[in-house]
């Protein structure tokens, strides 16, 4: 589940669930769904996304700002993601994961707001009662 969060300037997103890996993919969800209506963009081609990262939060900024990269270089839009994300020794993250939509139809995608980036800013992660929550702004 993801909801977009209320901000004077700039987009948040709030994505839960109840595994961490899917909180990212509707992070990512959520992300995508702010540049376009997710239900018009086709799973058809897939992308290779890789990061990471010293802590959870981090890595979720990362992940977001990877998938923008992505559709930036490919001019697409993603509207499904798998993630999977393992500890290392060292205590940092790393996140492998994969995107899949298609080339940009400025008429079918039925374009929103352009995201410019993931932020820092109102970063947050919690895990409480097996519900993993993660936030952060969208500059837009």
């Amino acid at each position: 589940m993801f909801k977009h969060l209320e901000h004077p300037a700039d987009i948040g997103i709030l994505a839960e669930a109840s595994t961490l890996e899917e909180a990212f993919v509707e992070g990512a969800k959520g992300m995508f769904s702010v540049m376009c209506d997710l239900s018009t963009v086709k799973a058809e081609h897939r992308i290779e996304v890789t990061c990471e990262a010293g802590s959870i939060e981090t890595l979720f900024v990362e992940w977001l700002n990877a998938l923008l990269l992505q559709a930036d270089l490919h001019s697409m839009f993603f509207s499904r993601f798998k993630v999977q994300i393992t500890k290392r020794a060292d205590d940092s993250f790393k996140l492998a994961g994969f995107a899949w939509g298609e080339e940009i139809d400025a008429p079918r995608h039925k374009i929103g707001t352009e995201v410019k980036a993931a932020t820092y800013s109102g970063l947050k992660y919690k895990e409480e009662r097996g519900i993993h929550s993660l936030q952060c702004l969208l500059d837009i």
